[in-house]
């Protein structure tokens, strides 16, 4: 029955009320708990009410249960960032994995440790090291990883980051011990944190660390410094060699197609020039066959033709031309020149096109150079008997 329930005999008002008063009093029901309380912890309460023991302690109990249920409720919440997981270990052994946001966890009886999986963390190594052919250099090298697996990095291995390290440096060593200088230093420098990246990425397999590379970049790799002058010199000497050989290589590049060029327009040329000779043998020879049917079909006319066209080209070569007369002292000058000034470039051109080849009749006569009609007539007998 409820304490306030109507029809009651006795008062049950919990505040020490008794009948029907109404509403209890709030100042005189925080005496009363104030009067309870002190009866609990053993100490008299005042006013006229209070007495050593008296009243139950059980509201109180229930109160401190509630107030250390809710403080205990307080401490075990904890906030997880977005870049983070949180190891939750009960009784020191791991139990779960919690994600971002707000989570809890049993005080006293579970523990629990932040791992930052976004963080982007990096080292440097700067180490002098024995390359195969006993010369030493010193390589700075740096690697970027980051937290795969939280478990592994808190539970399985100690200071894995420290182990990290370690192998960064047992397959560093192992590389450069591999290779020689040129290769560490230029020749093959690409290639070596591609071959360190392997190597470590299968140590970090074998100790489980729960870390994952990221990068790894060669920074640096130089020789020592007691020997860096004498290396740079040898440095130079060898980027002087390799510049001559370009140079070379390039010349030889640009000459050896100009000369394979020059060879084939020399035998073109030369193909040509065989092609143009037989040619022009042959249309000499068919050009003397049809002259001389020709001939037999009129040799008085073909005669005379001959003759024209012979004294045409030889004084169509010349500016002067001088003509003797018979039973005469005198000379007859005929000022071809200024003729040709005024034809000069149909004279060329005709020149150009019917200039007589060595082996014919007109360039004979022209080639005699002899000058006036008795000259001429000679000529003219000449090629007679070599048409009879």
């Amino acid at each position: 029955m409820a304490w306030n329930e109507p029809g009651g005999n006795k008062p049950k008002d919990p505040w020490g009320g008794g009948g029907d008063q109404g509403p209890p009093d709030l100042d005189e029901a925080l005496k009363n708990l104030k009067d309870k309380i002190n009866n609990v912890f053993g100490s008299k309460g005042g006013g006229s009410g209070g007495s050593s023991g008296g009243g139950s302690p059980w509201p109180v109990i229930v109160i401190g249960i509630v107030v250390a249920a809710l403080v205990y409720i307080a401490v075990g919440t904890f906030q997880v960032d977005q870049r983070e997981r949180a190891v939750v270990l009960r009784f020191g052994k791991f139990d779960r994995i919690v994600e971002p946001g707000l989570n809890w966890r049993a005080p006293i009886f579970e523990q629990f440790e932040k791992v930052d999986v976004g963080q982007n963390r990096r080292f440097e190594i700067t180490e002098e090291m024995l390359t195969k052919d006993t010369n030493i250099v010193s390589v700075t090298l740096q690697v970027q990883y980051q937290v795969l697996d939280p478990r592994p990095f808190l539970l399985k291995v100690a200071q894995p980051e420290a182990i990290l390290e370690h192998a960064t440096s047992s397959a560093l060593r192992h590389v450069v011990g591999a290779s020689s200088m040129d290769d560490v230093l230029k020749d093959n420098r690409e290639a070596i944190p591609v071959q360190v990246r392997e190597r470590l990425a299968e140590y970090l397999n074998r100790y489980d660390t729960g870390l994952v590379l990221r990068q790894v970049v060669l920074d640096k790799t130089e020789a020592p410094n007691a020997v860096r002058d004498a290396f740079d010199d040898v440095s130079k000497a060898k980027e002087d060699e390799d510049r001559f050989r370009n140079e070379a290589e390039a010349y030889r590049n640009a000459v050896i197609p100009q000369a394979r060029g020059e060879a084939q327009r020399v035998t073109e040329e030369a193909e040509a020039y065989k092609q143009q000779v037989v040619d022009r043998a042959s249309g000499d020879a068919d050009r003397f066959t049809d002259l001389l049917t020709e001939y037999r079909k009129a040799p008085d006319v073909t005669r005379e033709r001959l003759y024209l066209e012979t004294m045409t080209q030889v004084f169509g070569s010349t500016s002067k031309v001088l003509v003797d007369v018979e039973k005469g002292n005198s000379l007859i000058y005929l000022p071809l020149e200024q003729l040709m000034k005024n034809n000069a470039a149909k004279a060329g051109d005709s020149g150009s096109q019917t200039r007589p080849s060595s082996n014919t009749p007109a360039s004979a006569g022209a080639d005699d150079g002899g000058s006036g009609r008795s000259g001429s007539r000679s000529l003219y007998s000449t090629q007679n008997q070599g048409l009879r």
